[in-house]
């Protein structure tokens, strides 16, 4: 077993090893851990220490009506489990992540706070899990045609070079995931359960491989299902989006409707409902609740994610992180700088355009004359290399720009657009 002492300790602490005998000690929750850790980081001791030294010293004064001595002590004699079950996990290819570390995502951190999942065990690349995206849920007995629409949903997330975020569960949740992969784009699957069995299925293997998938669950990686897991894993979906797309929901009822009222109440991120013409329909339910409508044309889906951003700064800003709970110093996470801060607005006019219209005016300056390489546009602009490359994407598609090789280069072409809804159906749309 290879983690380091810190992490047996917070794993040991915090995290079911097999399935529980009646008896057993019940691992801490995420409130619990946060409680812990605060009073541990007040006293300037790590967790490592509770392995290395006797814990009884070392929690005098410690008090508490859950979180016991005799609790904490249990949990710490499971050494020998938590051997067994690491190797097993990570012969399968499973990572695990605790708070601390570099690569646990700091949106859980900063959203959620003393909430976040002390434990986090995945599967594939770790670092889509802070690069944000678009949510796409849905229920698991969504319509044919829901279905499809949720398949083109997840090719255009990846089309336009955002990642999809979802919860891997049958329905609406795998569909987007797979209509992503299938276009080459990134995917992050938060598994309420069965983790070690997905790792191994054959439907995520291709996108695991190359890097394009993440998995990843706060459970046991061979949990089975509980809805209680289920509806607790809900918050990190919204959590790790940047927005968040309902496609189908039951009304008052279901995984897929809590988890919308929930992020609803808490204003984690933007939720869009697909418009439904039953008004007795739980997708016209979640838009009086405070739900928007999804344009019957998102265009570019970035928007979607642009038309909040300056809120969820701000919020992000008056969350702060807290770092009782991580026990070590972290970097400050990056700052995503929009097109629209880069050069002087020199007329009125400017204001009613989206970024992507500005961006296509910035293109046209930096181009116009000599076409240019991605790196010297990702210099100029100082914007995201997914967001430049899924504005090129949408540009080139639309004939405003064109793509140079040897070596490959961009160049500004004055070609008006033509779009077409997402909501369509495949048979509606014309073609010339």
């Amino acid at each position: 077993m290879d983690l380091h002492a810190q992490a047996q300790a917070v794993l040991l602490l915090t995290a079911y090893l097999a399935r529980p005998a009646q008896g057993e000690p019940r691992p801490l929750s995420p409130t619990e851990w946060g409680r812990f850790a605060r009073w541990l980081k007040e006293r300037e001791i790590t967790p490592e220490r509770l392995l290395r030294d006797d814990p009884a010293p070392l929690l005098d004064g410690w008090l508490d009506r859950t979180v016991t001595l005799e609790r904490i002590q249990a949990l710490l004699n499971r050494a020998g489990a938590l051997g067994l079950a690491v190797e097993k996990w990570q012969r399968a290819g499973l990572w695990i992540l605790i708070r601390a570390d570099a690569d646990y995502p700091g949106r859980l951190k900063r959203q959620l706070q003393a909430e976040a999942p002390p434990v986090l065990f995945g599967c594939g690349n770790r670092r889509l899990l802070d690069r944000g995206g678009i949510a796409v849920i849905g229920s698991r007995h969504a319509s044919q045609d829901d279905l499809a629409l949720t398949s083109r949903f997840g090719a255009a997330v990846a089309a336009q070079g955002l990642s999809v975020i979802s919860g891997g569960a049958r329905g609406v949740d795998e569909t987007a995931m797979l209509g992503a992969l299938a276009q080459e784009g990134t995917v992050v699957g938060v598994l309420a359960d069965s983790l070690l069995r997905a790792a191994t299925s054959a439907k995520f293997r291709p996108g695991l491989i190359s890097g394009n998938l993440a998995l990843l669950s706060p459970f046991n990686p061979e949990a089975g299902f509980e809805v209680g897991n289920a509806m607790a894993r809900n918050k990190y979906i919204y959590c790790l989006a940047d927005a968040a797309i309902v496609i189908a929901v039951d009304r008052e009822r279901g995984g897929t409707w809590n988890g919308a009222v929930e992020n609803l109440k808490h204003g984690w991120t933007p939720l869009w409902v697909k418009p439904h013409p039953n008004p007795a329909s739980g997708n016209v339910e979640l838009i009086r609740r405070g739900g928007r409508e999804l344009p019957e044309d998102p265009g570019d889906l970035a928007t979607l994610l642009i038309r909040e951003s300056a809120t969820a700064s701000t919020r992000d800003a008056r969350l702060g992180v807290e770092s009782a709970l991580d026990l070590i110093a972290e970097p400050a996470p990056a700052v995503l700088i929009s097109p629209a801060t880069l050069y002087p607005v020199a007329d009125t006019t400017l204001d009613s355009l989206s970024f992507y219209q500005l961006f296509l005016r910035r293109l046209q300056a930096l181009t116009a004359k000599t076409p240019v390489t991605d790196q010297e546009l990702l210099t100029r602009l100082e914007i995201s290399k997914p967001q430049l490359h899924a504005w090129l994407k949408r540009a080139m598609a639309e004939g405003q720009a064109i793509k140079l090789s040897k070596p490959v280069r961009y160049q500004w072409q004055a070609v008006r657009p033509k779009q077409v809804s997402l909501l369509t159906t495949p048979d509606a749309v014309s073609h010339p």
